[in-house]
């Protein structure tokens, strides 16, 4: 039975982007004996043009009836002055909302052919390979909050931390079985010296790992995790965090490679789970055929690991991402004097040749 993809292209390059992962896509099924299918959906501010909201109930639906949701990227200035509960980035939060995705996933690979383009030193970066598993529906941003009408010109405002063991467990166990498929090491972060919660974090983590024998758990401070990264990035296999923290740090990481363009995510749900570029949708690029498609065509590995659970699959797309920059392709935001200079589909049919 064929697996169906919800890809959802959005705006500005996200048509671009997506196109080029679901060729890639199709080539893995070729060389895979996969039978996947795919359906396209609207979404952001192509889909307030279309229907005037920016996630169509009918989007929605599809998304939960899908294995897996391939998303490209929303937003723009086009649609600046469109009022707050109708802004394009609304879509991104109601299908997290509505698919029950509760953790994020984003790997930080830097190929030894991508070392250079890093911020630090050669030799502090290369090797570095880490997952950063983000806790996504709970803590601060989903707590309490003060009346919002409170906001301007109070004396005071507060929002509520908030964790259960339940929610603790469960993206502890993801992260996990992620550690599992990669070197075996994780690594909690928390403030646990100072907060209720991160010492309700650590301890509940601690007992998850007693089901994980084959799998390291160390603990870690945010502050000095922050430091880490900066400094000893390859230390680290899998970071697990909770949603203000994961926030900060997995910002902080996708740095470490030099180029946004690159970096993929996933977005695990209740539901199903939904894969995307961590970068926008880039308009004043838009429809020129120049935009990166490494990063969608990684987060398609992705959605072949963690929905598909086509392990082989997914290695075999990343490998033959690393063989195309190994071999001298690069898009305009990485490309300098002495590389093959590719657009978007000359990227793609490299990474497909590759395969």
């Amino acid at each position: 039975m064929a697996k169906k993809i919800v890809v959802i292209p959005g705006d500005g390059i996200g048509k671009e982007i997506t196109d080029s992962a679901v060729e890639v896509l199709k080539k893995t099924a070729e060389k895979f004996s996969l039978k996947l299918e795919y359906e396209y959906k609207d979404a952001g501010g192509t889909a307030y043009d279309k229907f005037g909201v920016p996630l169509p109930d009918d989007t929605l639906e599809a998304c939960k009836a899908a294995d897996g949701v391939l998303f490209g990227a929303v937003g723009g200035d086009k649609w600046d002055n469109v009022e707050p509960g109708l802004r394009p980035e609304k879509a991104i939060l109601g299908l997290r909302k509505g698919l029950g995705l509760y953790a994020n996933l984003r790997p930080v690979k830097v190929a030894d052919s991508l070392v250079e383009y890093s911020p630090l030193k050669p030799d502090r970066i290369k090797g570095c390979d880490i997952v950063i598993v983000r806790e996504l529906v709970g803590g601060i941003y989903f707590g309490d909050k003060c009346e919002s009408e409170l906001y301007n010109g109070a004396e005071r405002a507060w929002d509520l931390e908030n964790y259960s063991v339940p929610e603790v467990q469960r993206i502890a166990r993801l992260a996990f079985e992620t550690a599992k498929l990669r070197r075996g090491k994780v690594t909690s972060v928390d403030k646990a010296n100072v907060l209720a919660t991160s010492r309700l974090w650590r301890r509940t983590v601690a007992e998850v790992a007693k089901d994980y024998p084959d799998v390291e758990l160390n603990n870690l401070y945010v502050d000095n995790t922050a430091m880490q990264l900066a400094v000893r990035p390859t230390q680290f296999d899998v970071i697990l965090t909770g949603n203000l923290f994961g926030d900060i740090l997995s910002d902080e990481a996708a740095v470490l490679g030099g180029s946004i363009g690159m970096m993929p995510s996933a977005s695990i749900g209740e539901l199903t789970s939904l894969y995307e570029p961590i970068h926008g949708s880039a308009p004043d690029i838009a429809g020129q055929g120049i935009a990166n498609p490494v990063g969608t065509i990684l987060s398609a590995a992705m959605l072949l690991r963690y929905s598909l659970k086509e392990e082989k699959a997914a290695r075999a797309v990343e490998e033959a991402c690393d063989k195309a920059l190994a071999s001298g392709w690069r898009t305009a935001d990485l490309w300098h004097e002495g590389f093959k200079k590719a657009d978007t589909a000359t990227m793609t049919q490299a990474v497909i040749d590759c395969l």
